[in-house]
């Protein structure tokens, strides 16, 4: 078997390995204000053999109303969308888009979820990819369907249920990813509610990364991390942010900083702010 990636890998080392049949590439561009854009980017030019997923339409399932803006879809259903792209239990997986992994990571996240560990992010994404000189391609790759699929999901998820009943408790750290603003409930656009979830810390997912777009190099996100801990264990933080989204982010930066076993509140803000009973705080933490 090939080196294995489990978090972050470089353009260069993608390019080396473009070809390997037991590697995948996805495209995961996307932009919350226009549904399309991913898509069409796509489209347009995209790294070769990569295949493309929709944040609507394969990163999540049906809203109702009540469970946020992107909850999170069957495992089932994901695996068969794997499965049809040519994903197998110990395939390479690679994610990428050209927001700072801010949606590749949603990815990288949920396969983790499914019990796979062999997927990363491209660091820079795609404009990584085009500085190293790297070709685009316009083909829709060939798939070769995987036979089976086989889940085994982990515990790596907590419920709106389970954030509520720990509120307070000394045994669960919420992080909050979104903007500083937003947190504090300022100029909110996406929910019909601002604010944060009472007792939440906030860390902009956008401090992962440096001022070309990269992760920032692993000491210097441990040290941020541990620093916002404050003496906690890893296990006992819990991210969120808008849609559980840009928390797979800072679940991402974590684990690139060699800090293991934190969970998501994939329902998020907008899950919580959607029922009137629950609590929300305004203004810093």
């Amino acid at each position: 078997m090939s080196a294995s990636y489990s978090a972050l890998i470089g353009a260069r080392d993608l390019a080396e390995r473009i070809h390997d049949p037991d590697w995948v590439i996805f495209d995961c561009r996307s932009d919350l204000a226009n549904p399309n854009f991913g898509r069409d980017a796509y489209a347009s030019g995209h790294i070769p053999g990569a295949f493309f997923m929709d944040l609507d339409e394969d990163l999540s399932g049906p809203k109702t109303g009540a469970n946020g803006r992107h909850p999170l879809p069957d495992p089932a259903a994901l695996a068969a969308r794997l499965e049809a792209c040519g994903v197998g239990n110990h395939t390479q997986v690679v994610a990428y888009d050209d927001a700072g992994g801010m949606y590749a990571a949603r990815l990288w996240w949920m396969l983790r979820w499914l019990g796979h560990h062999r997927v990363a992010v491209l660091d820079g994404g795609l404009q990584a990819w085009c500085s190293e000189s790297q070709a685009l391609s316009t083909a829709i790759p060939e798939a070769h369907p995987t036979p089976s699929y086989s889940l085994c999901l982990q515990a790596c998820r907590v419920d709106v249920d389970t954030v509520l009943a720990h509120l307070g408790q000394p045994d669960m750290l919420l992080v909050d990813a979104r903007s500083p603003d937003r947190f504090r409930g300022e100029n909110e656009t996406r929910d019909p509610v601002g604010g944060h979830i009472p007792g939440a810390i906030n860390r902009f997912f956008g401090d992962n990364l440096d001022t070309r777009g990269y992760f920032r190099d692993s000491q210097t996100l441990r040290a941020e991390f541990e620093a916002l801990l404050d003496g906690r264990d890893p296990t006992e933080v819990v991210h969120q942010c808008g849609s559980g989204v840009t928390g797979c982010h800072n679940l991402l930066a974590m684990e690139a900083a060699g800090l293991s076993g934190s969970r998501l509140y994939a329902g998020s803000w907008s899950e919580w702010c959607a029922d009137p009973a629950r609590p929300v705080a305004t203004g810093p933490t």
